[in-house]
């Protein structure tokens, strides 16, 4: 059997500039929440920094997802869930409700202590989205946490007659043209976006500041890149052209990485394992959203 990743060639043809195509790393399945089918992309030891995690929601069958996620705790990180299909109700310890439909998405910046439930909603096609998973810097980690509903008219797109591309945080560049993401960032200047291509198109992604790029298709494939099911990590470069032999939806992720240490364990990311005991602690005691509670109603 394959393995999770496969290391690819630092001889694969490429042109002046152009990030290479590093990794491919393929998603496997896993369950989470109350039972929730789940095909998971992770790396905790910095191998997508500044991304750790990314699931995939998709089923046509009510049983795989319709549990959701119950309380739960977070702190240290971001989280962004993207929906194609269906829909996602939120509520956390900071008192807010929200409710995303296809096309919308839910952010949360957990920082200092969040404490949150997230149940899903169906369609006729069922359920399919993606949450996704960034870290925080150091010295954000303990900031107020915050939480907002992103509406699909919110969204910045390019289009063209062979495409579009969604900008769901962060700026993009493309030979098509630009857009503004409805978030300005993902924890530290990340970005975020969702790619469709007819079959037989391509596009060209500018990067000025050569960061990672990753790019994981939730339909379809690229032509010598990643198809559905992987996620393919392109560095070194500040361009990037994708193409494609047949229809294909992919999401794409960028920012710099953090380079910083990373300390994990289930709904907490720190940096040392003793930030990562007082995580532990603080939720047992309930010290983990008194902050949260004090500066919302301030």
């Amino acid at each position: 059997m394959a393995s999770a990743h496969t290391e690819l060639s630092s001889t694969m043809p490429q042109t002046p500039h152009s990030k290479r195509l590093i990794d491919l790393r393929r998603s496997l399945p896993t369950q989470d929440g109350a039972g929730v089918h789940i095909q998971r992309v992770h790396d905790f030891r910095g191998g997508l920094d500044p991304f750790l995690m990314i699931d995939e929601l998709k089923s046509d069958q009510e049983d795989d997802y319709i549990a959701g996620f119950p309380p739960h705790p977070h702190r240290g990180f971001e989280t962004i869930t993207y929906i194609l299909h269906g829909g996602i109700t939120h509520e956390d310890s900071m008192g807010h409700k929200g409710e995303v439909h296809a096309g919308g998405a839910q952010w949360m910046s957990a920082a200092h202590g969040v404490i949150h439930s997230e149940m899903p909603l169906k369609d006729q096609q069922g359920l399919h989205g993606f949450q996704v998973w960034i870290n925080l810097p150091a010295k954000r980690k303990l900031e107020t946490p915050h939480y907002r509903d992103v509406h699909p008219q919110e969204m910045g797109q390019v289009n063209w007659a062979h495409g579009k591309l969604i900008a769901i945080a962060g700026h993009w560049q493309t030979d098509q043209g630009e857009a503004q993401g409805a978030l300005a960032q993902l924890g530290e200047k990340a970005a975020m976006a969702d790619l469709r291509l007819q079959g037989g198109s391509s596009i060209t992604l500018n990067d000025a500041d050569q960061y990672p790029l990753l790019v994981m298709p939730y339909r379809g494939q690229f032509n010598e890149g990643p198809r559905q099911g992987q996620l393919g990590i392109y560095k070194d470069g500040n361009t990037v052209t994708l193409s494609s032999p047949e229809d294909t939806g992919a999401l794409l992720f960028t920012g710099p990485p953090l380079r910083e240490p990373i300390a994990h364990y289930g709904p907490f990311v720190m940096n040392t394992e003793q930030e990562l005991q007082q995580a532990i602690e603080d939720y047992q005691s309930g010290a983990l959203i008194e902050r949260a509670v004090i500066d919302e109603t301030r």
